[in-house]
């Protein structure tokens, strides 16, 4: 009997830790600020505060938006991200929401603004406020659109007539770009939409006028809740400063200019060290972020490497030397797009655009800062004091020079293409005119220029003055 009662109880017990445990968890709601301009920096935090957000399972996302706008590649990424999360978001626009932030708030699920706030005016500007071409606003417009018809709309039957209702009309988006669109009631034709918050409830662009983010949760339905705010790291905010468009032209000037001035001159000195330390600056955010991938960084360098034996080992200009220069170009443009290998079906135009002006405003000016720094260096200026400036044909006997045309000597140093000869005891400043030359290699001068001799490397087996 006892043996049966023990068999009964431990039955009893398994029975009772297999019944599921029932317990109410406090609503998670995610809070994300948008306080600044939308630039990579915010794009990053935007990002990563999702998908810590995801990572926590949180119940909903709040934005907490006011920012005048700013780059549109940028917040055409954050409106992606926002409208294929699996967590709600809303947004509350505690002021403005202008421009590429109108983008990024008619994204969000629920839209909630302070009383006196503003939401509209996205006509994409240049650097000067002027308005771009027609193709970059039909793109935003597009792009406005829509964002507004990814909200759906309702069938509504009133009798024998059938009424589409949009939730967020695609029509008004357009507006918040084009002063041309008119639409009765609203605007006239001749101005940019911007709402203010009450007429962004009337016309369906706002779900309520709330005055802080604990009335907003509780517009949302939550009366028992956690929040959760992110906090971004300074790893955060350098990244996004590293990956800002004018930072990395200044980064493609400086590898370019390093790369050039470092085959201008022999061994290893500053301008290799330069280049290499920017290359890092421009890859390595990009890499951690997923942006650059192993190939698209190794084109780079292999186009370094093609344009160095270009210069080094075949004379002339020609195939290796352009293929190159399109290689590096390649990788650094591929670099800053989101492409997976070759599958480019997430990049849009506008990230393409911005990726190779990025790149080739980098180009031009270390091509205009390399031809500048050229002709300063020797005179009076920044390089004046690391330059020779004396002026040898003042030291040194005239005709001397002039007659060393023929002379025979070796490569006192590596030349490529410039370096130091040895002619007669004495050392001169020399340019190789058939391409790279050996330390030690016996050489032969075919003419001298502007207080430096220009000289060919003499075949090994060859006899004197051969």
């Amino acid at each position: 009997m006892r043996e049966y009662i023990k068999k009964l109880f431990i039955f009893a017990v398994l029975i009772f830790c297999s019944l599921p445990v029932c317990a109410e968890s406090t609503p998670v709601i995610y809070i994300i600020d948008i306080k600044q301009e939308i630039d990579r920096t915010s794009q990053l935090y935007l990002l990563k505060g999702i998908k810590e957000a995801n990572e926590m399972e949180a119940d909903a996302i709040l934005l907490h938006m006011n920012t005048y706008g700013g780059l549109v590649d940028a917040a055409d990424s954050m409106r992606t991200v926002i409208l294929y999360c699996d967590i709600p978001v809303s947004v509350f626009i505690d002021n403005n929401a202008a421009s590429a932030g109108a983008l990024i708030s008619i994204a969000c699920d629920k839209i909630f603004m302070r009383r006196g706030a503003n939401i509209g005016a996205a006509t994409v500007v240049n650097q000067t406020g002027s308005a771009m071409p027609d193709k970059y606003q039909s793109y935003m417009r597009s792009t406005m659109r829509s964002t507004a018809e990814s909200h759906g709309r309702d069938t509504i039957i009133q009798g024998n007539d059938t009424i589409i209702k949009w939730k967020r009309d695609p029509l008004i988006a357009e507006a918040m770009v084009d002063e041309l669109v008119v639409i009765p009631g609203l605007v006239d034709g001749e101005h940019v939409l911007t709402f203010t918050a009450e007429e962004a409830v009337k016309w369906g662009y706002c779900d309520g006028i709330e005055e802080n983010i604990d009335d907003v949760i509780k517009a949302l339905g939550y009366n028992d809740y956690k929040k959760v705010k992110f906090t971004a790291s300074w790893v955060d905010s350098l990244k996004g400063f590293l990956m800002s468009p004018i930072l990395q032209s200044i980064l493609i000037l400086i590898i370019i200019g390093g790369i050039y001035f470092e085959l201008q001159t022999p061994g290893v000195g500053f301008p290799s060290i330069a280049a290499i330390t920017a290359g890092i600056l421009y890859f390595a955010p990009l890499y951690i972020e997923g942006l650059a991938e192993n190939w698209e960084i190794l084109l780079f360098f292999i186009g370094v490497l093609l344009l160095a034996v270009e210069i080094f080992v075949i004379p002339g200009f020609g195939v290796a030397g352009i293929t190159g220069i399109i290689l590096m170009v390649a990788g650094l443009i591929l670099s800053l797009l989101a492409n997976v290998t070759f599958d480019f079906e997430g990049v849009s135009a506008p990230d393409v655009t911005e990726a190779t002006l990025t790149v080739m405003v980098g180009m031009v000016l270390s091509f205009v800062v390399m031809i500048w720094l050229t002709h300063r260096i020797g005179r009076k200026g920044l390089f004046h004091k690391v330059a020779l400036t004396t002026d040898l044909e003042d030291a040194i006997s005239v005709p001397a020079f002039h007659d060393m045309a023929g002379k025979e000597g070796v490569a006192a140093t590596v030349l490529r293409p410039s370096g130091t000869v040895a002619i007669d005891g004495e050392l001169f400043d020399a340019v190789s005119e058939g391409g790279f030359i050996e330390k030690g290699a016996r050489i032969k001068v075919r003419r001298y220029e502007n207080a430096q001799v220009y000289v060919y490397e003499i075949p090994a087996g060859a006899g004197k003055n051969e």
